[in-house]
C-alpha cells in the first residue's frame, strides 16, 4: 500500500508577505527555504523532547489500553517507540517553498489525532486551519527578514 503526503499549506499573511517582498527583489529564495527547513526541522525535533505541541500545550499521556501493549524493547517516550519518526523528520525545498514532515505514514494520526487518540502535534499550532505556532511563525519572518536585508544591501 503506498502512502500520499499530506499537505497542510500554511496560512500566515505576515511570512507571505515577508516572502511576496523578496520575490519582488528577484533574490534567490532556495537560501532561505534552506534556513526555513531547517529552522522548522530542529524545532520539530526539540518537541519530542519538550513533549509538546508547536503551541506549548503538552502532549496526552498514554492511554491504559497502549502502556498494557506497549512493546518491552520500546524506549517508553511519547512518539518515539523506537525512535524511527523522529529520526525521519527532514525538510526539502518544493515548488517554491519548503516541506517539513516525517517519512513516516503514522505521524499523520499523531498531527491531527483520530477519534480513538488525542491529538499530539508536532508540526502546525492547527493542521485543519494551516496555523504555525508564534515561535515558527518568529523564526520564519526573522529569516525572510535577513535574506531581505541581504538583498537590498543592508546585511
Amino acid at each position: 500500500m503506498e502512502t500520499k503526503p499530506i499537505k497542510i499549506e500554511i496560512n500566515s499573511a505576515a511570512v507571505l508577505a515577508a516572502f511576496n517582498r523578496l520575490a519582488a527583489l528577484g533574490h534567490n529564495p532556495r537560501p532561505a527555504f534552506d534556513a526555513i527547513g531547517m529552522a522548522l526541522e530542529n524545532n520539530a525535533r526539540k518537541r519530542f523532547e519538550a513533549k509538546t505541541d508547536p503551541s506549548g500545550k503538552a502532549w496526552a499521556k498514554w492511554k491504559p489500553s497502549t502502556i498494557k501493549s506497549y512493546p518491552k524493547d520500546g524506549n517508553k517516550k511519547l512518539l518515539d517507540r523506537y525512535g524511527d519518526m523522529l529520526a525521519s523528520i527532514s525538510y526539502q525545498i518544493v515548488d517554491g517553498g519548503v516541506a517539513v514532515g516525517s517519512g513516516q505514514p503514522y505521524a499523520a494520526y499523531h498531527e491531527f489525532g483520530t477519534t480513538k487518540m488525542d491529538r499530539r502535534g508536532i508540526f502546525t499550532a492547527a493542521p485543519d486551519a494551516g496555523l504555525i505556532s508564534a515561535e515558527d511563525e518568529a523564526a520564519i519572518l526573522d529569516i525572510l527578514n535577513a535574506h531581505l536585508a541581504r538583498a537590498i544591501g543592508g546585511g
